[in-house]
């Protein structure tokens, strides 16, 4: 049976890297109802793939019976987080900060019952905007000692490159928003990356200083697949949780296609089945562990999108590559019959669909024998796609084994 104690569960689970202090977190967590706040960089009007760990983290907080606060930084997203970059981020104007706010908050409440008492979702422009500058530096600043900062690994790396004042201050603003969180909502814990560890640590020392009492950090493993690509990453670029930057059916697709040896990590991390479920699935070898992809595909998308497109992304999928399923759900694109009168040429068509990031990649798919019009081989880059290559009012198109797009001819 798995541990109760939320500690336990994130362990078990796969979330834990590390925690300012083990043995009192697991207390805390035994001893009633706990706020424990997570934060997000609103640089886009989505969260990708990338941001689901935190999400599953704040949904299990939920679950369990504790608080999750969801900080969207409308206000720290004014400066850019320089941990895990090599490079300064990109600077945002307040009004777009604020739509791409609007819009993940929204999206968090597809995971999260934002109901005000056991998840909410703020943005810190809310307390960082109106801060007077010198106030800031005498209350706050006064605590941070430059040598330490120095010290964290965020730091290190872009001091190679160069780091700006605006960046340095970053770390000031993150530990002010753990003490804003501790004082309005009584939140007692911070979670994130483990590049965040420096942020995280330098806020239970704030809290410790400016309000005498104890808070507590928790970092997760920085997630990277098997082989070594980022999560939320593929060749079409990020996996968007958002259906319309990315659809139910390329989600499934992307879980789908799991690497076998990440089978087992994934399904403790991105489900909420029972860890002996879990372990079963991840024993399974072979032909077997396709069903295990199956239902780690079927209970990501499910969590992401609902039940009901997690079934017709399931469908879609079977009709593409296994012969059964349904038709209907795949992803299609609908042509005239006088679209094809003179014919279309294949690379084109293969990069309006998504099947291939470019002409100059599908060129040399074809090249490889990797792309299909139904059963014809494209063997370079001036085929094309014909009316005779349509059976029955429609041609499925395969780039590779795991990605197919159906054609069908308007009537």
């Amino acid at each position: 049976m798995a541990s109760t104690n939320l500690l336990d569960v994130f362990k078990e689970r796969g979330f834990f890297k590390q925690c300012t202090d083990e043995e009192a977190v697991r207390d805390l967590f035994s001893e009633g109802s706990v706020s424990a706040y997570i934060g997000f960089d609103p640089t886009a009007r989505s969260l990708h793939a990338g941001s689901l760990v935190p999400i599953m983290a704040l949904m299990h907080v939920q679950r369990a019976g504790h608080r999750a606060i969801a900080v969207v930084g409308g206000g720290t997203g004014l400066i850019g987080d320089p941990s895990g970059k090599t490079e300064q981020r990109q600077l945002l104007t307040r009004e777009l900060l604020r739509s791409n706010f609007e819009a993940i908050r929204a999206q968090l409440g597809k995971f999260l019952e934002l109901n005000g008492s056991t998840a909410v979702a703020v943005d810190n422009a809310e307390w960082l905007e109106g801060l007077n500058y010198i106030e800031f530096l005498r209350d706050i600043g006064r605590h941070f000692s430059v040598n330490r900062m120095l010290s964290f690994e965020a730091y290190k790396i872009r001091m190679e490159k160069g780091l700006s004042f605006l960046e340095f201050n970053y770390q000031l603003l993150q530990a002010y928003d753990f003490l804003v969180l501790s004082q309005k909502y009584g939140c007692q814990l911070q979670m994130g990356g483990d590049d965040q560890w420096g942020n995280i640590v330098a806020g239970t020392d704030l809290i410790r200083r400016v309000e005498a009492k104890e808070a507590y950090g928790l970092t997760f493993p920085l997630l990277q697949t098997a082989s070594g690509a980022k999560m939320g990453k593929t060749a079409k670029g990020a996996i968007w949780l958002d259906e319309e930057m990315c659809t139910p059916y390329d989600y499934y697709q992307y879980w789908i296609n799991t690497d076998d040896r990440d089978v087992g990590r994934f399904l403790g991390l991105f489900t909420f089945l029972p860890m002996d479920e879990v372990a079963r699935l991840a024993a399974l070898e072979g032909a077997e562990l396709r069903e295990s992809k199956r239902i780690l595909a079927f209970e990501a998308t499910k969590i992401c999108h609902g039940e009901e497109a997690a079934s017709q992304a399931q469908a879609g999928a079977e009709a593409a590559f296994s012969g059964g399923g349904d038709l209907e759900n795949m992803p299609t694109t609908i042509l005239t019959p006088a679209q094809l009168e003179q014919g279309l040429r294949a690379t084109e068509i293969f990069v309006e669909t998504g099947l291939s990031p470019s002409k100059g990649q599908a060129a040399k798919l074809f090249k490889g024998g990797g792309g299909r019009v139904g059963d014809r081989v494209l063997r370079d880059h001036n085929e094309l796609i014909l009316l005779k290559d349509f059976v029955d009012g429609f041609v499925v198109l395969s780039a590779g084994k795991k990605r197919r797009h159906r054609l069908v001819l308007d009537k």
